[in-house]
């Protein structure tokens, strides 16, 4: 079954992207809790596990480099999102302490083959 939108398959697309992400990141180790975490201001693709590590993740693709890769989409604006949601997320877990980190998956295209992951990609301020 595909997800058709408006947007040419867009939605469909980061979904099968995250999906890839999610197997690529089991592959090695990491347990993944959760899928698009949302709070009011903000939202985290993936959050895992990777030994005693929260690690949450966020998955860009980028089929056209005219505008920057996969990671020159990922602005200040973005990690700001992402942290909310990490720190909403957190909250929630009150009484499980955990190190934690931001990681990214950045896709040219929709195979594990076009993966690469930065791990510890950016922090919180």
């Amino acid at each position: 079954m595909s997800v058709k939108d408006n947007t040419g398959g867009h939605l469909a697309n980061g979904r099968i992207a995250e999906e890839l992400a999610a197997r690529f990141l089991e592959g090695r180790g990491l347990t993944v809790l959760a899928r698009n975490y949302r709070c009011r201001g903000g939202e985290v693709d993936l959050i895992c596990r990777e030994k005693q590590a929260l690690v949450f993740v966020e998955v860009r693709l980028r089929r056209n480099a005219n505008y920057g890769g996969a990671a020159a989409s990922i602005t200040t604006a973005k990690q700001r999102r992402i942290i909310l949601a990490a720190q909403h997320y957190l909250a929630a877990q009150a009484g499980h302490e955990s190190d934690c980190r931001f990681d990214c998956i950045l896709l040219d295209g929709l195979s594990e083959a076009a993966i690469e992951w930065l791990c510890d990609a950016f922090s919180a301020p």
